[in-house]
């Protein structure tokens, strides 16, 4: 039987594939293209005499191919509602291993009104976050508290509380900062948020503190349990080490805390960009199950001449999650509500304008070195004051003429 069906139009219950594929030869596009669509649907590699007609049915149809791109339409029969594990077993299991291509990569997933209906998606999405926050119009910043591992406690949560005053709205655990002989988990998180505490009673703001909670999955869900009764309003996990039923199983707990995914191990499936998933196909799956805000990429700052300010975008970020003056996770998409991106890596409070100019305000600035290397105080007031004068239509050269720690900042990143 035949997988290909160029006049097919796909039902608005189709779940649609966009694969590009390299197969052993370019004339053996069809041929690639057909046996994606079996192995990833019913078929298998010889004729069987166990395949009744009716069953015929549940095969997926390639119904576009131009160049080395192709559509894959499948019947929503095919899976289970809201099992995003067997739904990723299917489209992206064993096709990526087959003989017939050489290079293989899931492009873009487009998800049908029913099937999307299984999953719960963002508790609070941009606009929840913003309520609990109290910050209804400019872009978030965080931090992470550095060094990522080896400090204490009370070190920590001292770290944080410098952050917090110093203006950021966010600080939050390194990925690899769980439950360690130096820094347990539970001690940290009560002494953290005894520091959030302390610092809202100072700014007269609300302050955010997300905890590391990645772990086994029963694990993982006490821990959350944990920080829900401590006070806590947000936890972090990274998504692809905990894996997707992880992830699920943490958001049907309907704790309500923000769920900030970390996106640890993506460039083991994302980088190669002949052969993968590109990060679009897992910002979408992350955004669907649930999660209220997630990392996209690592932007690089370069400035370049004696007027000229330039911002380079790292390969990291993929072009497809960013729109002009936006990205695709603040975009309406039926009932699952827009989440915020997290633009992380290499950061400095002299890229703000930039970094909103490219993806629009509906963003969280999270600096690392770019805050901590200045001291924690210090950079954390840099940031606050970059966002300040970029929301005022201020060039920050301008603004850092009257403020002292943006105006070390520049000069420490900013070198013409």
């Amino acid at each position: 039987m035949s997988y290909i069906n160029l006049n097919y139009r796909p039902s608005e219950t189709d779940l649609i594939c966009e694969f590009r594929i390299e197969p052993e030869k370019e004339s053996m596009i069809r041929d690639a293209a057909e046996k994606i669509a079996s192995e990833s649907s019913i078929g298998t590699w010889t004729e069987i005499k166990t395949m009744k007609p009716r069953i015929k049915n549940l095969a997926a149809k390639v119904f576009e191919i131009k160049g080395n791109w192709i559509k894959v339409a499948y019947p929503i029969d095919l899976f289970e509602p809201g099992n995003m594990p067997q739904i990723l077993s299917s489209v992206a299991g064993n096709i990526f291993g087959m003989k017939a291509v050489c290079n293989l990569r899931l492009e873009d997933i487009h998800w049908s009104y029913k099937l999307m209906k299984s999953f719960k998606g963002p508790f609070f999405g941009i606009q929840g976050v913003r309520k609990l926050i109290k910050v209804k119009d400019r872009p978030l910043t965080g931090t992470i508290v550095k060094p990522k591992l080896g400090l204490n406690e009370k070190e920590h949560a001292r770290v944080a509380y410098e952050a917090w005053i110093g203006g950021v709205d966010i600080v939050k655990d390194d990925e690899n900062l769980s439950n360690l002989k130096f820094n347990k988990f539970e001690k940290r998180v009560i002494e953290t948020l005894k520091m959030r505490d302390k610092a809202e009673k100072e700014t007269g703001e609300r302050k955010m503190y997300m905890p590391n909670v990645t772990a086994e999955t029963n694990e993982m869900i006490r821990r959350a349990r944990f920080v829900k009764e401590r006070g806590g309003e947000y936890a972090m996990v990274d998504i692809l080490t905990a894996g997707w039923s992880g992830l699920q199983s943490l958001r049907n707990e309907e704790l309500k805390l923000v769920l900030h995914a970390h996106r640890a191990g993506h460039a083991a499936l994302t980088r190669n960009k002949k052969h993968g998933i590109s990060m679009l196909v897992i910002a979408g799956i992350a955004r669907l199950i649930g999660v209220d805000q997630l990392h996209i990429g690592t932007v690089i700052g370069k400035m370049e001449g004696p007027k000229e300010e330039v911002l380079t975008i790292g390969e990291e970020i993929e072009r497809g999650i960013i729109k002009k003056h936006g990205h695709v996770l603040s975009e309406n998409w039926r009932h699952i509500k827009p989440i915020f991106a997290v633009a992380s890596g290499g950061l400095h409070p002299g890229l703000v304008p930039y970094l909103v100019e490219e993806l629009g305000k509906d963003i969280i600035m999270q600096f690392g070195g770019g805050i901590h290397g200045l001291g924690t105080y210090t950079g954390a007031m840099a940031v606050r004051q970059a966002v300040e004068a970029t929301m005022q239509n201020i060039s920050l050269k301008e603004y850092a003429k009257t403020h002292k720690e943006l105006d070390t900042a520049l000069k420490k990143w900013c070198k013409h």
